[in-house]
């Protein structure tokens, strides 16, 4: 069958400037009438007759292409040639090993959120999206289910409540679960299980060689170290093991406010009582952004303030209190399943924060607590840039705040992971549509809302969460400043990807 597709796709490229319908395996219910550069059409030959029947190949002139290469960021995107919709890790495995045989670069995508700018230097590439392995099984234990790389945030959320277990997940409900988890995995069960990384049993990894790995504990315990942190830099994750744990409540409570910049400073000092340096109760989380919204103001941002609680709105009241007796213009609080909370908040898959195809270029800061005065100093900045250049209105700087317990119970030392001591996470996510000649801006600007906040804790040192960092960081601000940490990556890096397929994220330099 092989032997007579091939012939059949070489005749096919004898018949110079016909039109012709591409087989399925490079394309699925998709009548393909342009002819491709002949570096794509020597790699769909070639590698098509090794995938199995349920891959696809798309060319960049379908729709299930632009579907599959759109990004949740447009700046620096990369630029593909050709998307492998693997059927199963076995055509994942095929796709690397041919891509890295025949020197084409290739990105392993799901949702594609990753921001960084380094992803720009993927010229002509492959993209292996694996958004088909979703797959999410309960293992019979009920301490373990095995998570399809492929799968996202709200798939897991969905899928554990249903059975009346939890983990750890990311916040935003758009977000693939293993690409947050390879540099991390921040969000709201953090401070009663950790990092997403943390409750990661086991691996199965493609190398850049094809070869696919099991990595753990107990094999490959050196790769695995790398893997949670760090992982962008050495392989695809297909699938893996992921702790749960018997969901703690049903419903939680959130209360959302928003206020009016005078009552800033009294929010801030709030929030500062409330966290307790970083000692807040591990039920208990916050998340703030300055941002536009014209239905309150059209001459200057908001604050918009959300706390969650694990538990009940009169366990919460404590918290709460103080902030509706600071008088928000808006506030709006509820009890909800844990499966809606994201889409209560505005962090749903269909909300405007998981929306692709807008330029967002993101720049985190680890902060211990909040600088009152510095925070000030941050929104009167942010105030003025998106005044100056009204087309950075869609623009927001983040702070979030989650509970600790979880994360600083595991040693530092024990994965890549290197901000264990942070306790708040800050960025600048400068927002607006493709337009060239505002970019030096919005990198300026956004650099200096960066280090602004950063200036606001004397003496330390800037860190920056790999899944987040913007690309022209340090290799210490983001795997770590300690010099046996990056020691210790850069020997992982020249054994297992010597050839440094992986780059592309964020890489370590050797």
């Amino acid at each position: 069958m092989y032997l007579s597709l091939l012939s059949f796709i070489v005749t096919l490229e004898l018949l110079h400037g016909q039109a012709i319908a591409l087989p399925y395996v490079f394309e699925r219910a998709v009548n393909d009438t342009t002819a491709l550069a002949p570096s794509q059409a020597d790699t769909q030959r070639q590698l098509g007759p090794l995938l199995t029947s349920g891959a696809t190949v798309y060319f960049p002139n379908s729709p299930q292409f632009a579907k599959a290469t759109s990004r949740w960021s447009a700046y620096a995107e990369p630029k593909i040639a050709v998307v492998v919709e693997p059927a199963s890790a076995k055509d994942v495995a095929t796709t690397v090993q041919y891509a890295s045989k025949h020197n084409i670069p290739f990105l392993a995508v799901n949702k594609g959120h990753g921001s960084t700018n380094t992803l720009g230097a993927v010229k002509n590439g492959i993209e292996i999206h694996i958004r088909a392995l979703n797959q999410i099984v309960i293992n019979p234990n009920g301490k373990s289910a095995s998570v399809g790389g492929g799968s996202y945030n709200q798939e897991l959320i969905d899928t554990l409540w249903h059975k009346g277990k939890a983990s750890a997940s990311g916040s935003c409900a758009c977000v693939g679960v293993m690409g947050a988890g390879l540099g991390g995995g921040l969000g709201r069960y953090q401070g009663f299980y950790g990092l997403i990384q943390d409750n990661i049993i086991d691996a199965d990894l493609v190398l850049a060689s094809g070869q696919t790995i099991t990595v753990s504990d107990k094999s490959h315990s050196d790769l695995f170290w790398g893997l949670r942190g760090a992982g962008h830099n050495f392989g695809i994750v297909t699938r893996f093991t992921l702790k749960i744990h018997d969901s703690p409540v049903n419903d939680w409570y959130f209360a959302q406010f928003i206020f009016t910049q005078d009552k800033l400073e009294a929010m801030i000092q709030q929030v500062n009582k409330m966290m307790n340096n970083g000692n807040q109760r591990k039920e208990l989380m916050n998340y703030f952004i300055y941002a536009w919204n014209p239905t309150i103001s059209t001459k200057e941002p908001v604050i918009v303030f959300t706390i969650y609680y694990i538990g009940t709105k009169e366990q919460a009241s404590p918290y709460t209190k103080p902030f509706f007796d600071l008088g928000p213009v808006f506030h709006n609080d509820s009890s909800v399943p844990y499966p809606i909370l994201s889409s209560a908040t505005g962090l749903g898959d269909e909300d405007f924060s998981c929306a692709h195809g807008l330029n967002r270029l993101q720049y985190p800061v680890g902060l211990l607590t909040y600088n009152v005065s510095n925070t000030r100093a941050v929104y009167n900045l942010f105030k003025q840039q998106t005044t100056a250049v009204p087309a950075f209105n869609l623009s927001t700087v983040v702070f979030e705040a989650y509970s600790l317990q979880g994360v600083k119970a595991v040693p530092s030392d024990s994965t890549a992971y290197p901000h264990r001591d942070d306790n708040i996470l800050a960025s600048i996510l400068a927002v607006y549509a493709p337009n060239p000649s505002l970019d030096n801006t919005a990198v300026t600007w956004a650099r200096k809302v960066r280090d602004l906040m950063h200036a606001g804790q004397p003496g330390r040192r800037l860190n920056a969460y790999v899944n987040y960092a913007f690309g022209d960081e340090t290799q210490e601000q983001v795997y770590g400043y300690e010099p046996w940490r990056l020691q210790r990556l850069r020997g992982l890096k020249r054994k297992y990807d010597p050839q440094g397929r992986f780059n592309f994220y964020e890489p370590i330099k050797v």
